[in-house]
């Protein structure tokens, strides 16, 4: 480093960086910069070797374009007002998304702003304010949106508008009602479970999971080498999934390609073969679970109108021929196997599918039959599981409410200030405002109880006013939601009298506000944050890297144009109603950040100054760690020994048990025979129902095709997309023709000649939800029937601009996806149960 240059330390999404400036501009980005004298590895001794990470830190992909995202070509630097906008005359809601912007003052932007919070909470209540953050942004605990947003908003008591769980949503609706886990979400825990898959395992099965391209959420690729251990040891891989994902082509593994919707009947059909053949671990079903009898009966045909799930029948159903299946369920059960279904055991694209709770409930059922949390025989979703530090408390962004700090130095008053109890939910925003009503299950993320999923909301509340304010935080739902040409008709709805849009870039949605707040990124501001530590329903996250790593976010340079900070705009506003001090307590955000650090273990051996000065601190394993692997206490009949702080049973006399009504791993849910009894969809014990957009559907004779949308590989959601040039320019994200970068739309050869389409045609996805242009890439990876694209398109072009159901050629897949639930009382997404049909653009 020249002695022009400065070196400042920050956190992203991806993993911890050094940003290196000159002359006020950042000319670098690099991984964290860490001499190797601090790298404290860990070491795994298995099988005669030892095995140790690195001392480096390995990013997410997309993060290594982190200075081009900085001073993007779509940086919204100045304030803007639809040039049809009048606050105090026509309004005009039916040109959001057609209009063009004018720039205007931060005294002009404010001034609107706080005018119609005033307006609207003066005549209707805070109630009548609605507001929401997008899936993942920029980082922080001070700055990111559960921070100055969430202070912000429930100061003004407003409707929060409750997350779906996008990622995951088969285990959260389903699997928690088969072993518990609702206090993460139906993620199981994953503490040491590397060690044992190493010391222990000799099959992994990696269904509907690619951890190459999701890696951990958060965790960038300090896993991928865990993975080359698994080959190099020679364990053997098997992959599930519709398409020939990038771990299965990193691991070379056995792959088995269902249709999909069909992975219920696939797991069933191994199940026939473990129970007819008696290959299952009869004592733990005995003494670990129960219902199994009539799980049995289920199987074998005994009930379900005398329908066996053999081999032959899930052979008709997924395309997998009878012997491929009766051969993995042989070597399943006659092998220690670990199942890899999911980032964190759940974020595989079979659960987003019609049904996908019964998958995620079978995975859970499979893995009991083999012993779950037997030496070797876990959920894992290999991406998390190292050695780590866990008693060391530090806060992350989305700590429980309330509970900001051991301290209490650092809570987050205005957590529980919100007075006003009416919901929305994500999933059905539009319908509610489009239709001025809703009624939905649940609470989002139902984390504190299995009965939390069961309650009924209806908007709007009795005593509650219907919302006509939508404040909209960070990235774009356009690319992310299901059937998305909704949330186009809600924002051009004159029910919403005024929506503003705070962001970085331009986004999907963005063009749809009637003011746009331009905010500056976290490398423009000081913040703390530790990386992949997201807190809340996900703690320990920290063990998806192989290193714990702790960031004071240091301010590279000035904000670009008049960006500001959130925390600085939501400051502003607060002023002009006359809430400044009930919104800082007299704090900066420099101050914020103090105070939460001294609110945490950190602090008691190194000082705020000495961690200001260095800007980092790596939590080391303690030379006295001892692994506990998960479920490893429930196995064994012991009380739960690993860091998962979260599980309520802990601790109690209960502490042997799992989060289930019986405490035991149930076949059949006791909390879903209570709740809903005659339930046949999400019923009692698990169940195979045929997607109702899929292969034997009526809708197949007009849309042959089935898309799947799983997550992308380089951009994180919608961040990194159409924001960052160096991305755009990867040719497996995007493809460059004609000076337009398209999405890629992966096909069989066999489709493509059916239908004259050769590789790098430009061709249209279209089903009766909308039209969405591509870029062909004819390949094999995708079976014959089925096409690939992913979700999380940032760029929303609509060749009408503004129009409903126009032909996007930006790459937003998720416009052609059903709003249809899971199941009847299931309100989660299932983007993978969508029909298409394909054809050459222009022809």
């Amino acid at each position: 480093m020249s002695n022009q240059e400065k070196m400042y330390f920050n956190m992203t999404n991806g993993g911890p960086i050094s940003v290196y400036v000159k002359d006020g501009k950042v000319v670098r980005v690099r991984p964290l910069q860490v001499p190797e004298s601090e790298y404290k590895p860990w070491t795994i001794e298995a099988g005669g070797k030892k095995y140790s990470p690195p001392k480096a830190v390995r990013l997410s992909p997309p993060v290594h374009a982190e200075r081009n995202r900085l001073d993007s070509y779509n940086r919204i630097l100045r304030p803007l007002k639809r040039v049809d906008f009048d606050p105090k005359g026509e309004r005009n809601p039916q040109n959001r998304g057609k209009s063009g912007y004018v720039e205007i003052s931060w005294d002009e932007a404010l001034d609107i702003v706080s005018g119609e919070i005033k307006r609207l909470t003066d005549t209707y209540g805070g109630s009548s304010i609605t507001g929401m953050t997008s899936s993942h942004h920029n980082w922080g605990v001070v700055g990111y949106k559960m921070g100055p947003f969430s202070r912000f908003m429930n100061m003004l008591n407003y409707t929060p508008v409750l997350d779906n769980t996008d990622s995951w949503e088969g285990w959260h609706w389903g699997a928690t009602h088969t072993y518990g886990f609702y206090w993460r979400l139906g993620m199981p825990e994953q503490f040491d479970l590397l060690e044992d898959v190493l010391k222990n395992t000799e099959m992994v099965v990696f269904w509907s999971n690619d951890p190459d391209t999701t890696r951990g959420t958060y965790s960038g690729q300090e896993s991928a080498i865990w993975r080359q251990w698994l080959k190099e040891k020679g364990i053997k891989t098997v992959f599930i999934d519709p398409f020939y994902n990038y771990t299965n082509a990193a691991m070379d593994g056995t792959w088995l390609p269902p249709r999909p919707g069909s992975d219920t009947a696939l797991a069933m059909a191994i199940a026939y073969v473990w129970i007819t053949e008696g290959i299952y671990d009869k004592e733990y079903v005995a003494d670990k679970t129960q219902g199994f009898d009539e799980f049995k009966d289920y199987i074998l045909g005994l009930s379900d109108n005398g329908r066996a799930k053999t081999p032959e029948w899930a052979a008709e159903e997924s395309g997998i021929p009878a012997r491929k299946i009766r051969a993995l369920a042989r070597e399943w059960a006659s092998k220690r196997t670990s199942l890899s279904s999911g980032c964190r055991g759940g974020e595989g694209g079979a659960c987003r599918t019609a049904y996908g709770t019964e998958w995620a409930r079978m995975m859970v059922c499979l893995q009991a039959m083999q012993g779950l949390g037997k030496p070797g025989v876990s959920i894992w979703g290999a991406t998390m599981g190292a050695p780590a530090d866990s008693t060391t408390w530090f806060p992350a962004y989305a700590e429980p409410r309330g509970q900001m700090g051991k301290s209490g130095i650092a809570k987050n008053k205005l957590s529980l200030m919100n007075q006003t109890k009416q919901r929305l939910f994500r999933l059905t925003l539009p319908e509610a405002i489009l239709n001025g009503k809703e009624d939905f299950l649940g609470d989002g993320f139902c984390g504190q109880s299995l009965e939390q999923q069961f309650k009924r909301n209806i908007y709007p509340m009795e005593g509650h006013s219907p919302v006509k304010m939508f404040y909209r935080y960070g990235g774009s739902f356009m690319g992310t939601m299901v059937d998305t040409n909704k949330w186009v008709k809600m924002y051009q709805s004159e029910n919403l009298e005024f929506v503003v849009n705070q962001d970085c870039w331009f986004s999907s949605e963005t063009k749809f506000a009637d003011v746009i707040l331009p905010a500056c990124t976290n490398l423009e501001r000081n913040d703390i944050g530790e990386w992949a530590a997201c807190g809340g329903y996900t703690t320990n996250a920290h063990i998806g890297n192989n290193y714990r790593v702790i960031v004071r976010q240091q301010k590279a340079v000035e904000p670009l144009g008049e960006s500001k900070s959130d925390y600085e705009i939501f400051t502003l506003l607060s002023d002009r109603l006359g809430m400044k001090e009930l919104f800082t307590e007299g704090n900066s955000e420099d101050d914020w950040a103090k105070l939460f650090y001294e609110s945490s273990d950190v602090a008691k051996t190194v000082s705020w100054d000495e961690f200001n000065q260095k800007g980092y601190h790596l939590v080391p394993v303690p030379d006295d760690y001892k692994s506990t692997p998960s479920l490893r206490w429930y196995a064994e009949g012991r009380d739960v020994d690993t860091p998962d702080t979260g599980n309520p049973k802990r601790g109690t006399d209960k502490a042997k048990e799992l989060g289930t009504y019986s405490g035991k791993i149930e076949f059949a849910s006791e909390s879903l025979k209570k709740a809903f009894p005659d339930d046949t969809e999400r019923s009692i014990v698990p169940s195979f129902h045929a997607s109702w957009e899929g292969y034997d559907s009526e809708l197949f004779k007009q849309y042959p095709l089935q898309l799947i949308s799983p997550h992308p590989r380089f951009s994180f959601h919608t961040a990194y997309d159409n924001h960052t040039t160096w991305v755009d320019e990867i040719p497996l994200h995007r493809v460059e023709k004609n000076g337009y970068r398209w999405w890629p739309i992966r096909l069989n050869p066999a489709d493509a000649k059916a239908r004259n389409i050769s590789n790098g045609d430009i061709v249209e996805l279209y089903n009766d939800r909308g039209s969405v242009l591509g870029s062909a890439v004819v390949t094999e990876r995708v079976q014959p029937g089925v096409i690939h694209s992913y979700a999380s398109g940032a760029k929303y072009d609509p060749l009408v601009p503004g129009k409903p159901g126009s032909t996007d050629r930006g790459g937003c897949v998720t416009l052609l996806t059903p709003s249809r639930m899971l199941s009847k009382n299931v309100p989660g997404m299932a983007p993978n149960s969508c029909l298409v049909e394909i054809r050459k653009w222009g022809v």
